[in-house]
């Protein structure tokens, strides 16, 4: 049996959690005081189930809304109705929330909502056919992934990343956007901390002008970095990008931002961007990420999978990367989340700087709604 298997979805569940966020995950542009997941199950008529999770990080209510959004939404387009494909139930939801997006200026959490279901509905034809999701999706891929280390906030960012450090991670990103001096005091401090064969990158979040940009690029690559991810507004028009990213002397990053197929075109071809970080849970899930991600290595970029959240889109993050390969990393939060932690894959490890999948059917993960419980603060269709 293919992934590619008729289905129909007999059954939409969607489960609210959250977790102290111990410490506070800190950005240029706000603070998370608890750590949200909006994960989502479907079952089939026949009984096969798939899990997937939602982006909600923002606005500290988003969770609660986008559970809503699938329940009121998604949910009456999905049921009932017989698809050919994970793709085709993909194609068919975007194109029936396309004018209540509109209208209703919801386009960014209708899409959350819709990544969440599709990643949950290939982990559902994934375990139907019996395939581990990264083989199912590229029967050419190669379980094991390169991985890094992201969100270190700028309070003493070394210690972080010596901790990470002792449990395999070689590659670290750091927060900037906290004042120009303190974040190049902040990358000399790990880079002196970690050696000269540490990997490093920084994110800032949005925080700069184009001007600031160039000047900081140019100041942070000195310190020998990967690349400098999101120096701009995401909605800054592409000649800027691309202006910086001639200008530069490191590679220029973003895409989690981005939404649509043709935003990611243009921020290759038009942007200039080196190193491109579509979010499977804000846009996509695996019908829209996986051909970006063809057409990224196509046009000999980076394709780095970006995740800040719980361990179903982490896992499911992994699994789009060994899929498709090529250069590039998995972004792995540094900071403490119970919600990361009891959502991976047993036996889950980074040894030498990267993770191997195992050939468990699916996403590999069977979430525990008992060791959850906690953490649940709403559940519906369950």
């Amino acid at each position: 049996m293919t992934v590619n298997h008729p289905f129909q979805v007999a059954r939409l569940e969607t489960f609210v959690l959250r977790a102290a966020a111990e410490p506070p995950v800190r950005t240029s542009f706000g603070i998370m005081h608890d750590r949200p997941a909006v994960l989502v199950r479907v079952t089939d008529t026949e009984g096969h189930q798939g899990w997937g999770e939602v982006w909600c990080n923002f606005p500290a209510v988003g969770a609660e809304h986008r559970a809503r959004l699938v329940d009121t939404c998604i949910r009456p387009l999905l049921c009932g109705r017989t698809w050919s494909s994970p793709s085709e139930c993909f194609q068919s939801l975007s194109d029936g929330v396309r004018i209540l997006a509109i209208q209703s200026g919801e386009h960014g959490p209708l899409a959350h909502a819709i990544a969440g279901v599709d990643t949950a509905i290939w982990d559902m034809a994934a375990r139907r056919a019996g395939l581990p999701l990264w083989k199912a999706l590229d029967p050419a891929g190669q379980p094991t992934i390169a991985v890094y280390t992201s969100g270190i906030n700028p309070d003493r960012p070394e210690l972080v990343a010596e901790a990470k450090a002792r449990e395999g991670y070689t590659a670290f990103k750091l927060k900037v956007g906290f004042g120009d001096q303190r974040d190049e005091d902040n990358v000399r401090a790990l880079r002196d901390a970690m050696g000269r064969d540490a990997i490093l990158m920084v994110d800032a979040n949005q925080a700069w002008t184009p001007t600031q940009a160039e000047a900081m690029a140019r100041r942070l690559a000195a310190h020998g970095l990967e690349w400098l991810e999101e120096p701009l507004p995401a909605d800054t028009p592409w000649n800027v990008w691309r202006a910086l990213a001639d200008k530069a002397p490191l590679r220029i990053a973003a895409g989690e931002n981005l939404r649509g197929a043709e935003a990611f075109r243009d921020g290759i071809e038009q942007g200039g961007l080196a190193v491109i970080q579509p979010d499977l849970g804000k846009w996509g899930g695996f019908s829209g990420c996986l051909p970006v991600a063809r057409d990224v290595l196509r046009g000999d970029r980076w394709f780095c999978p970006h995740w800040l959240g719980g361990g179903i889109g982490l896992t499911a993050s992994m699994h789009l990367k060994a899929a498709v390969g090529g250069p590039g990393y998995v972004e792995v939060d540094s900071n403490t989340n119970p919600l990361r932690d009891l959502l991976m894959q047993e036996g889950h490890a980074v040894k030498k700087g990267k993770v191997t999948l195992s050939d468990a059917p699916g996403l590999g993960v069977e979430p525990s709604l008992d060791r959850l419980a906690p953490y649940i603060v709403a559940a519906h269709g369950a």
